[in-house]
């Protein structure tokens, strides 16, 4: 805060009474002194020059002294708005300079307090756009962690849907008609009593993670492992194609893959073996199985079952299709018929179909 000092030499002020006192009273005293000392007559010519130059002089005073009065009110006000004891522009009665002083103050504080309130407004929409995007990041962080762990079990459609359900939810149980595919490598029991264990599981896991790769690029979702056997689902996620021509192209390139990988394990000295797949479609409960700590998101119904029926009759190397499948696939291939077989629980028999491929050659679509 500026601490007024207005009667200071450095003052208006004071200058005004260092004014007088030279231009007055030291000349003044020195005429006294020439009448005392030096024994000068006075006359009325001396006695009146001597009058009006005082009176001159006391009045130029008092004019300086009104002007410098006015700087001096001009100055309160002024540190009264620094103080912050007063807001209100300066209103002045002074000379028009002090006027227009006051005036250019009065338009620079204007501005100022305008440009406070706009700083404040600002503040305060960037505390709540910070806030925002802290909420937004913390949201993004939460959800980049939900997907790297769902995506080791679901594709990335589903895993959106999970991500946008309502209120922390899963998604709704339904009947849906969807398309399911077992996958099974064949005598396995037998071939992994001869390796170790840690081949056993490096082996489950070269095959599954080639596996799974082509489920998700086929737009379907993992359902799950159980020992050797993959459970995939499509026709929940939607897709360019029906659910039946993504499960028979991802069974395609999974029996394509599967060669290629015996390849490899042969090459490398490491046990090989073929797999069976079996697909089938047709309605089915999907929902949420499971506990209030544990929740899987599957699909059941003879649909299911008949399936994996047909994934066991698939031999090595060999892919087995429903007659819903059969029907629906928009894809050209040629099949095998295979007749009717007889499923648990079911009364009716089910027509099954198996995909033909040339010798020694990959399936073609």
């Amino acid at each position: 805060m500026t601490k007024l000092k207005n009667k200071t030499s450095n003052s208006f002020l004071g200058k005004t009474w260092v004014v007088l006192v030279l231009l007055g009273i030291i000349p003044f005293l020195l005429v006294i002194h020439l009448f005392i000392y030096e024994k000068i007559e006075s006359t009325e010519t001396i006695v009146l020059s001597s009058v009006l130059a005082l009176f001159s002089i006391l009045t130029g005073f008092s004019l300086l002294r009104k002007a410098a009065d006015q700087l001096v009110k001009l100055s309160r006000e002024t540190n009264d708005i620094e103080a912050g004891k007063k807001s209100e522009p300066i209103e002045i009665d002074a000379d028009q300079e002090l006027k227009d002083i006051a005036a250019h103050f009065n338009t620079i504080f204007e501005k100022l307090q305008k440009t406070k309130r706009d700083f404040k407004e600002q503040s305060v929409q960037l505390m709540s756009y910070a806030s925002d995007l802290s909420q937004s990041y913390k949201k993004t962080k939460e959800e980049e962690e939900l997907k790297n762990r769902l995506s080791r079990y679901v594709g990335d459609h589903l895993v959106e849907k999970l991500i946008n359900t309502k209120k922390g939810m899963f998604i709704n149980n339904e009947r849906r008609e969807i398309t399911v595919l077992f996958a099974d490598i064949r005598s396995f029991t037998t071939l992994s009593e001869t390796m170790d264990a840690e081949e056993v599981i490096a082996m489950l896991n070269e095959f599954f993670g080639v596996m799974v790769d082509i489920v998700f690029r086929n737009n379907g979702i993992l359902d799950k492992f159980v020992g050797d056997q993959l459970m995939a689902v499509f026709g929940l996620i939607p897709s360019d194609n029906y659910a039946p021509d993504d499960a028979f192209h991802a069974a395609i390139e999974m029996q394509n893959a599967t060669e290629k990988l015996m390849k490899k394990r042969a090459k490398e000295g490491k046990e090989t073996f073929k797999a069976g797949i079996g697909i089938n479609t047709g309605p089915t409960i999907v929902g949420n199985v499971g506990s209030k700590d544990r929740m899987d998101y599957t699909v059941i119904g003879d649909t299911v079952n008949i399936a994996g029926r047909l994934q066991e009759l698939a031999g090595g190397g060999e892919i087995i299709i429903g007659e819903q499948t059969f029907s629906q696939t928009q894809t050209d291939f040629r099949t095998q018929e295979m007749g009717e077989i007889n499923v648990k629980n079911k009364i009716e028999p089910v027509k099954c179909y198996k995909v033909i491929m040339g010798k020694g050659q990959d399936f073609k679509v």
